[in-house]
């Protein structure tokens, strides 16, 4: 114990207290100050405006400025593919070089969404089904059935379309519905100030059968005699195909 307390005191050990207080030092400085350097302190750059820019341009701006990036993709439909419409961190926002700035980006692929079932339902149900799955009513077709503007087929891309399905979000489908008429009937047509061929020609495109056919007060020339009466007339709206129709002529 005692040649420790003399060693304590020797010029020997001051020294090497001084150097190892001396390298101690030295080394805090040589990691406070690299550090610094390391971490650039005290430096920074402002985050350049790309929200609103197309994804090439975004990418561009953001090499120029030594940022990196990262890009994440959204579908949004009637929105232009590329666009950039979220950042983060926000422009003008403060960074490190070499930060990552987080970019999303309108994508010009649509997800696939699951088809819904609207057979049987009315055309504003059926309209509303699909813009909740984000889809769109194309055409409309209407063919001859009682049940009227109610949802009888649904085809995509001119095929048959089953609930379940996956398409992509954003189709357009083609609804058939129906026309509120039954497959044996027609309208009736307005034959007034038609010749009697003209009429008779009416007649059968539709499916109707010419009635009995009168003149009213003196006929001077039967070809220009033109219709002025019908029996049923348009009031009927709808007729079963082959109803006979009456006809008034007359020259006046």
């Amino acid at each position: 114990m005692s040649k420790l307390l003399m060693y304590l005191k020797t010029d020997t050990f001051r020294k090497n207290l001084i150097a190892a207080l001396v390298v101690i030092v030295l080394l805090f400085l040589g990691i406070y100050f690299g550090l610094r350097a390391y971490t650039q302190h005290g430096v920074s750059i402002e985050v350049p405006q790309v929200k609103g820019m197309h994804i090439n341009q975004a990418i561009d701006a953001l090499e120029r400025a030594d940022l990196e990036y990262y890009v994440d993709s959204v579908y949004q439909m009637d929105m232009k593919p590329g666009l950039v419409i979220e950042q983060d961190p926000e422009p003008k926002a403060h960074v490190k070089t070499g930060r990552t700035i987080y970019l999303t980006v309108i994508t010009q692929v649509p997800p696939d969404v699951a088809f819904p079932n609207i057979i049987d339902k009315t055309f504003i149900e059926a309209s509303a089904m699909l813009r909740n799955q984000s889809l769109k009513v194309g055409d409309t077709v209407y063919i001859a059935d009682i049940a009227r503007d109610v949802v009888l087929d649904v085809k995509f891309a001119g095929q048959p379309l089953k609930a379940g399905r996956m398409v992509p979000k954003g189709s357009k489908i083609t609804l058939v519905l129906g026309n509120g008429r039954g497959a044996n009937e027609v309208e009736m047509p307005n034959l007034i100030g038609l010749s009697l061929d003209e009429a008779k020609f009416a007649l059968t495109g539709v499916g109707l059968n010419l009635g009995s056919v009168t003149y009213a007060g003196s006929i001077a020339d039967s070809l220009a005699a033109k219709v002025v009466g019908q029996l049923p007339d348009t009031t009927a709206g709808i007729v079963s195909i082959g109803t006979a129709v009456n006809l008034t002529l007359s020259n006046n």
